[in-house]
C-alpha cells in the first residue's frame, strides 16, 4: 500500500487544494484581505488623500506633456534621476479622459499596490507553503499608515513601482531557482513527464527576460530597489550559474538594457552620470552628526517607513517597532542560513506534489536574500546624511523594506504555531509554550500597530479633502478673473499649473519675491514674458507677508482678492 508514496518529512506543510476545488476559509480571508485593502486605498482617492504637493504635480505635467506629444521626459523634470515611468502610465488614462486630473495620476499607482499585494502573497506562498500565513501577511500589507500610504499612492517618483517591482523579482528568481534543468520540481509525476519549466522552455526564458528587464527598468526608475535586485540575482547566481553562461543569461543581460535603455541612451548623449544626481539627494553634500544619522535612521526610521507611526510622528510606545526589527533580521537571517546549510530532504522534488512551497534550500535562499536586502536598504538609509537632517520625510526611503516582512516573520510565525499546538503526547514543555506565547504578542502588536496608524491617518482624510476643495477654489477664482501668468511659491506653482491644465502658468519666488527653482523653465520664460503677472500666497505665509507689507508701503499697487485659504495680489 506504501508503494510510490513520498515520505514527507516531519513537519511539511500539507499540500494544496487541487486545481477548481472550491477555496476554504482561508482562500476567502485573503481575497476579502485584498479587496480591504484595494478598497481603502481607492476610498482615499475618492476624497482626494494623501495630499498632493508641487512634486507630484510635477509628475503629472510630464504626463500630460506625454499624453499631448509635447515632450518624452527621461528624469523628473528639473533633475538628473528618478525615471518618469510614472508619467507614462498616467498618460494614457489622461488621453482617455481628455483632461489631466488628481485620481487619473494616481490610478496607475492604485494598480501598482494591488499588484504588490498579489505578488507578495504568492511569493510567501512560495516560500512557507502555509496560506494561514500568506493571510496574514496579506492582512499587514493591507493596512496603510500616513507614511506607507504616501509612498503607495502619491505619484511623486519611484516609491509606488519599487515594491511591484522587488517581490516580482524575488518571485521571478525563486521559480527560476526551484525550476531550472535537472532539478525535477513540484509538478515532478505528470503523466506526461515534464516538470513545469523544462518542458516549456519557452516560458523559462520569458522569466529570464521579465527579470532582467525589471531590474534594468528599476535602475533607471529608481536606484532604492537594487538591494533587492542584487539579492535576488544572488540566488539566481548560486542556484542557476550554469544557466547564466547560455541563452539565459544573453536574454537577461539584453533585457536589462532594454529596460534601462532611457538611463544609458541618456548618459550618453549628455555625458552626464546619474549616480552623482543620486548621491547629491541623498544628503552626500550636506553634514549631519552621528548621533542624529543613528536616530533617524535606527530609532524614527524603522517606524515610520514600515508603517507603525501616526502622521508625521512617532509616539514613545510606537518606537517598540525600532527594537524589534534587528532581532528579527539577525533570527531571520540565523534561521534562513540554517536552512540553507542543511540538506535537501527531499532532492528528488522541490516539494510534496501540489504543495505550494518550494524546494527548502531555494526557499531559505530567498529568505536569506530577502533579509540582506533589508539590512542593506536599512544600513544605506542610517549612513546618508538624510537620516539625521530630514527623518521623518525621508523615512519613505525605507518603503522597500516591505518586501521583506515574509521573510522577517516567518520565523516568529513557526515559533508560535508549533509553540501553542499541542503535541502527539499532550504535553508541551514550558519553554515552548512560552516562546509560541511571546511570538503571538509579536504578531499582535504588529498587527494592532499598523492598525492604530492606519486609523490614525484615516482620521487626517477630512481635512486633506478641505484643503483640496480650498485649492479648487483658488483655480476657479483665477480662472474667473482671468489671470493666466503668476508668481507663487515652490509648492503652489506646479500644482497650481497642474490643476488648471497649464490654463494658470506659475513662475516660483521665493520669500523675498526673487526667482526661486523651476522644475518646468519654459514656465518662467512665459510668465517673464507676461505683461503683468499675479501674485498667489498662502493666507499666512512668510510671502503673504512681504506682498502686504509691498501693499502698505505702495498703496494702490495691487489689488487684494481673498479666498478662504489663499490671496491673490493683481497688479493695476
Amino acid at each position: 500500500m506504501t508503494v510510490g508514496v513520498r515520505e514527507q518529512p516531519r513537519g511539511a506543510d500539507p499540500p494544496r487544494p487541487r486545481p477548481g476545488a472550491r477555496p476554504g476559509l482561508v482562500g476567502w480571508l485573503t481575497g476579502l484581505a485584498v479587496l480591504s485593502g484595494v478598497g481603502y486605498r481607492l476610498w482615499l482617492l475618492l476624497h482626494a488623500a494623501p495630499a498632493t504637493n508641487s512634486d507630484e504635480a510635477t509628475m503629472g505635467l510630464a504626463a500630460l506633456h506625454i499624453a499631448r506629444g509635447d515632450g518624452f521626459p527621461v528624469w523628473f523634470y528639473g533633475q538628473q534621476y528618478m525615471g518618469t515611468l510614472e508619467a507614462y502610465l498616467a498618460a494614457p488614462v489622461f488621453a482617455l479622459a481628455g483632461e489631466p486630473s488628481l485620481l487619473g495620476l494616481r490610478l496607475p499607482t492604485l494598480a501598482l499596490y494591488a499588484l504588490f499585494l498579489l505578488l507578495a502573497w504568492r511569493l510567501t506562498l512560495r516560500l512557507t507553503g502555509d496560506r494561514w500565513f500568506g493571510l496574514l501577511m496579506v492582512a499587514l500589507l493591507a493596512l496603510g499608515s500616513d507614511r506607507i500610504v504616501k509612498n503607495q499612492l502619491i505619484a511623486g517618483g519611484g516609491y509606488p513601482e519599487m515594491n511591484a517591482a522587488g517581490a516580482a523579482l524575488a518571485l521571478l528568481a525563486v521559480d527560476l531557482a526551484t525550476g531550472r534543468p535537472g532539478r525535477r520540481s513540484a509538478d515532478a509525476g505528470r503523466p506526461d513527464g515534464r516538470t513545469a519549466d523544462t518542458g516549456l522552455p519557452g516560458r523559462r526564458l520569458a522569466r529570464w527576460a521579465t527579470w532582467g528587464f525589471l531590474a534594468g527598468l528599476m535602475l533607471w526608475v529608481d536606484p532604492l530597489v537594487l538591494p533587492y535586485v542584487a539579492a535576488t540575482g544572488a540566488v539566481l547566481v548560486g542556484f542557476c550559474r550554469r544557466e547564466l553562461w547560455g541563452a539565459a543569461g544573453a536574454l537577461l543581460g539584453a533585457a536589462a538594457v532594454l529596460g534601462a535603455a532611457p538611463l544609458l541612451l541618456h548618459s550618453l548623449l549628455t555625458g552626464r552620470n546619474p549616480l552623482h544626481a543620486v548621491l547629491a539627494a541623498s544628503g552626500a553634500n550636506a553634514s549631519a552628526g552621528w548621533p542624529d544619522r543613528l536616530h533617524g535612521g535606527l530609532v524614527l526610521g524603522p517606524g515610520l517607513g514600515m508603517g507603525f507611526c501616526a502622521p508625521g510622528q512617532c509616539a514613545t510606545w510606537q518606537l517598540w517597532w525600532a527594537l524589534a526589527l534587528p532581532l528579527l533580521l539577525a533570527i531571520a537571517a540565523a534561521t534562513a542560513w540554517r536552512a540553507l546549510r542543511t540538506p535537501d530532504p527531499n532532492p528528488a522534488g522541490s516539494a510534496a506534489v501540489g504543495s505550494d512551497a518550494v524546494s527548502p534550500r531555494v526557499a531559505a535562499a530567498a529568505r536569506l536574500a530577502l533579509v540582506l536586502a533589508a539590512v542593506a536598504t536599512l544600513g544605506a538609509y542610517t549612513v546618508s546624511s538624510s537620516a539625521g537632517l530630514t527623518p521623518v520625510e525621508s523615512s519613505r526611503y525605507l518603503s522597500c523594506l516591505l518586501i521583506s516582512l515574509p521573510a522577517l516573520l516567518w520565523p516568529v510565525w513557526t515559533v508560535a504555531r508549533h509553540g501553542l499546538r499541542p503535541s502527539a503526547t499532550g504535553r508541551r514543555g514550558v519553554g515552548s509554550t512560552l516562546a509560541g506565547s511571546v511570538a503571538v504578542v509579536l504578531l499582535a502588536a504588529t498587527l494592532g500597530t499598523a492598525a492604530h496608524a492606519t486609523w490614525r491617518a484615516a482620521q487626517t482624510v477630512p481635512a486633506t479633502q478641505a484643503a483640496e476643495a480650498r485649492h479648487t477654489e483658488l483655480v476657479g477664482t483665477l480662472r474667473q478673473l482671468g489671470v493666466r501668468h503668476v508668481r507663487a511659491g515652490y509648492w503652489t506653482c506646479n500644482r497650481l499649473t497642474f490643476a488648471s491644465a497649464e490654463q494658470v502658468v506659475c513662475a516660483v519666488v521665493d520669500d523675498t519675491l526673487r526667482p526661486g527653482f523651476d522644475r518646468y523653465p519654459a514656465y518662467r520664460w512665459e510668465v517673464d514674458s507676461a505683461a503683468a503677472p499675479a501674485w498667489v500666497a498662502p493666507a499666512g505665509s512668510p510671502l503673504a507677508e512681504v506682498l502686504d507689507e509691498r501693499q502698505r508701503v505702495t498703496p494702490g499697487s495691487l489689488d487684494l482678492v481673498t479666498i478662504e485659504g489663499w490671496r491673490i495680489y493683481l497688479p493695476r
